[in-house]
């Protein structure tokens, strides 16, 4: 069966979604890989799980069937509650309050504050699906990636306060030109990637009209999902044959290409890195690239 899961990383521990499930699996120690059964087990969910973040020791996921629920992920408590009519395709938790978007159009923003738990402060109207949403390191502001479908531009950035739009990034995308994955270095910095087969990299303080850079994937196939080491380094993943890229932001072409998945091909739906280790969720496998083995 076919799964579209999704990861984080932390210490010595990877969390992955499976189906309804997140799991927990050791790193070996030389990183030569991970143990085979998970240490831990976090469930709630009645359909898969869509996205799910990891923040402070508490996983907050969201679901095929609406909802989010949040872990403490050393101990039993967890929190589910109703949040959206379809699918929470993407959540994100800072500074105890979640946001999350959906296929029904619309992003939330969520309170965690004791005896508020799952309380909704603002319900954005996006008019279009929310594939993808990051709070902003400063935590005052969230952005959102939608489908593209509209008139409107699929990265748009909403005060977290009164959820008000504050500003649009872009002006000329294509048409379902969606954007799938957005990554916030600094408050200022934001990395995107979509279906119109560009990373972009915005910087708000310059520009909110146009990125200052952009680089091409070059088989022209869309990007599911891109991560940074905040510094000069880029890893994006394409949405066939499990092709992940590293680049260099002073570069414009990609330094290599690693293809994880053949015969059957299959986008990379998540990857995380260090320096010494890349991560990279498929369909059906979990890959390990060492990038300490000559």
């Amino acid at each position: 069966c076919s799964l579209m899961p999704w990861m984080e990383l932390d210490g010595e521990y990877l969390y992955l979604s499976q189906a309804e499930n997140i799991q927990a699996y050791h790193l070996c120690a030389e990183g030569t890989g991970l143990q085979c059964h998970p240490q831990a087990i976090f469930s709630g969910h009645q359909e898969d799980v869509c996205r799910f973040v990891l923040v402070n020791s508490h996983i907050v996921s969201g679901g095929g069937d609406g909802s989010i629920v949040l872990h403490k992920i050393h101990g039993s408590y967890s929190v589910k509650f109703s949040a959206h009519e379809q699918e929470v395709n993407c959540v994100d938790f800072q500074g105890g309050l979640i946001v999350s978007g959906s296929r029904d159009r619309t992003a939330k923003v969520w309170s965690l504050s004791a005896g508020r738990v799952g309380q909704c402060l603002h319900t954005v109207q996006t008019e279009d699906r929310v594939w993808s949403i990051a709070i902003s390191p400063l935590l005052s502001s969230f952005v959102t990636g939608t489908a593209c479908c509209g008139h409107t531009s699929p990265l748009r950035i909403w005060d977290l306060e009164s959820g008000q739009l504050l500003t649009c990034l872009g002006t000329d995308f294509h048409r379902g030109a969606g954007v799938l994955d957005v990554f916030y270095e600094t408050p200022s910095l934001l990395l995107s990637c979509g279906y119109d087969t560009y990373i972009r990299y915005w910087d708000i303080r310059t520009s909110t009209r146009k990125c200052v850079q952009e680089w091409e994937e070059p088989h022209d196939s869309a990007l599911y999902c891109i991560r940074s080491d905040k510094n000069h380094m880029m890893a994006s993943g394409s949405s066939y044959y499990g092709v992940v890229r590293l680049w260099d932001k002073r570069q414009t072409r990609c330094l290599q290409s690693f293809h994880l998945s053949s015969p059957t091909s299959s986008p990379v739906y998540c990857l995380r890195f260090s320096t010494t280790h890349l991560y990279a969720a498929l369909a059906s496998a979990l890959h390990v690239l060492d990038f300490t083995a000559s």
